[in-house]
């Protein structure tokens, strides 16, 4: 038996995890329904605790290297310590909320390339830890910033490319330590326009939307008139024109650098 046992706290004939999700497709701000399931191995073993998370693969510079990272930017306890009996299974629900912040990897029921957040799980058994495999989540976007996302379409942007970046946007109210870009192609009625990038920091009261026009990359040039944030309420977006704000921003722009 204490052979067993070693062989257990080793990964041989121990303990196995399995998440399985209720609903995959979440908005920022809702939760994510699931179940963890223990599956007892060849001895009883001591489940130190149990934790589910949320994990994005972020894109991180330093210096001339760029590399991608994953980080867990929300954790949860389930319960606390048990004893795990040979063969049995033990089975704990949960609800994990998703934060506002959350970067949404679907438009219009299409996923967005480069997006990669799920839940992870880990399961800590006698001071080794066991993590199950990322269970990856469909992120739509809230009413309001379906309502931009909407008006860049209505102008005739095409959808480029999307990522999440290590650090932050100033004068935002941005808590977490990376950030969504997603880039759209211009239309050929902004020529010289090379691309807009878009970001959407959110809570639960209202959302910062970051523009910039001809991006330099890795640097936000804040203070140029290639650069808007304006903040829109989660509640009481509908009054705008959103469309016609974006154009007459775009269009002042390009005027003054004799780009259209």
């Amino acid at each position: 038996m204490a052979f067993k046992k070693l062989l257990a706290s080793l990964g041989a004939g121990g303990a196995s995890v399995e998440t399985v999700l209720t609903e995959v497709n979440v908005v920022p701000g809702g939760v994510v329904q699931g179940e963890v399931r223990i599956q007892g191995g060849s001895v009883n073993q001591d489940i130190e605790g149990l934790s589910v998370g949320l994990q994005a693969k972020v894109e991180v510079e330093s210096g001339d290297e760029e590399y991608k990272q994953n980080i867990e930017f929300t954790k949860v306890r389930l319960g606390g310590a048990f004893e795990l009996q040979a063969g049995a299974v033990h089975a704990v629900p949960f609800g994990l909320e998703i934060p506002w912040e959350t970067p949404i990897t679907m438009i219009d029921g299409q996923a967005l390339r480069g997006m990669n957040i799920g839940v992870t799980t880990e399961l800590a058994i006698a001071r080794a830890i066991d993590s199950g495999d990322l269970d990856p989540i469909n992120v739509h976007p809230l009413p309001a910033q379906k309502a931009i996302l909407d008006a860049f379409i209505q102008l005739g942007f095409r959808f480029k490319n999307a990522d999440m970046e290590r650090g932050h946007i100033r004068n935002t109210r941005q808590r977490l330590p990376f950030y969504q870009e997603i880039e759209f192609y211009p239309p050929s009625q902004y020529r010289g326009l090379n691309q807009v990038e878009l970001s959407f920091v959110a809570d639960e009261h209202a959302m910062d939307v970051v523009l910039e026009m001809d991006k330099k990359p890795g640097l936000f040039s804040e203070g140029s008139d290639t650069f808007r944030s304006f903040q829109v309420g989660l509640h009481d977006f509908h009054g705008t024109d959103w469309a016609a704000y974006l154009n007459q921003w775009l269009s002042e722009v390009g005027s003054k650098r004799n780009w259209f």
